[in-house]
């Protein structure tokens, strides 16, 4: 079958708006290749968040046995279920009217998406939290955030948050020009396969939480990190804490640590909490 014009769904479904976050991805090249990157994952049911004019959907369509949508633009989603009618008659397509965020996620094997660039990294640890695999549009800076690996410029909270989930890796960068309208930075593709960590966590939360502690202070070492952010980690110890780790850790900085490396410190700070 055909795939559908991508500009023909634009013109009809009305050019995006930038303020509203909605950059329609028109590349036909680009479309066609973003499920072949999916290809070694499970397809029979497919969520895209942030379908626009439905360009992707089509494709997504074309190579699923079930795709829901969640799309919170109430125009936008009157104009799927009419342009998608048939699908949705079939029982192929379903459209969910909402916000990313918050809305009920279907019990779907592999998010493909071009996501909503104001709420991808938030949406981003949602679906990482799902351990269902993913192949998904960002903005460049944030890719490269999320690949990022100790001791770079790039390397931080994402970077420790969505690597302690899954492999994450880019696979395409993806320039202004295949949006419309133009985004004013670079895209990139990702693909997100889970998998099980080498290490021990007290719980996802914790683990995050400490993260996101240390990261506030990542010109600091991390024995002065520890201490300063226990109103955000929630260490009841800090000082035990850091005696009973070794110096290897406590005398780097954040951004030098290894994901294994914060984990540690998160087992130990649970165990002399207890």
């Amino acid at each position: 079958m055909t795939a559908r014009d991508p500009d023909r769904l634009v013109a009809a479904a009305g050019r995006g708006d930038p303020n509203q976050d909605q950059h329609f991805l028109v590349d036909d090249r680009v479309l066609d290749r973003i499920p072949e990157y999916a290809s070694a994952f499970d397809l029979s049911h497919v969520l895209e968040i942030g379908p626009g004019a439905g360009a992707l959907t089509d494709r997504l369509l074309a190579v699923s046995d079930h795709v829901t949508v969640i799309e919170r633009d109430a125009a936008l989603v009157g104009f799927l279920e009419t342009e998608f009618a048939e699908a949705v008659a079939d029982g192929r397509l379903t459209i969910l009217e909402g916000d990313g965020m918050e809305i009920d996620l279907p019990d779907y094997s592999v998010c493909i998406s071009n996501l909503p660039y104001g709420i991808s990294t938030p949406v981003t640890f949602r679906l990482l939290r799902r351990h269902r695999p993913a192949v998904l549009m960002f903005q460049a800076e944030v890719a490269d955030r999320l690949v990022a690996t100790p001791g770079t410029s790039d390397y931080g909270r994402l970077s420790v948050g969505a690597q302690h989930y899954a492999d994450v890796e880019i696979v395409e960068p993806v320039p202004p020009e295949a949006f419309d309208p133009q985004p004013a930075v670079d895209s990139a593709i990702v693909t997100v396969t889970p998998r099980t960590p080498e290490y021990e966590v007290p719980n996802d939360q914790a683990f995050l939480d400490l993260v996101k502690a240390l990261f506030t202070q990542r010109r600091k070492t991390v024995r002065n990190a520890i201490r300063n952010t226990v109103h955000i980690s929630g260490i009841e110890h800090p000082e035990a804490v850091i005696d009973a780790l070794p110096d290897s850790i406590v005398g780097k900085r954040p951004d030098a640590l290894e994901p294994a490396e914060f984990a540690e410190i998160a087992v130990t700070a649970a165990r002399i909490d207890e």
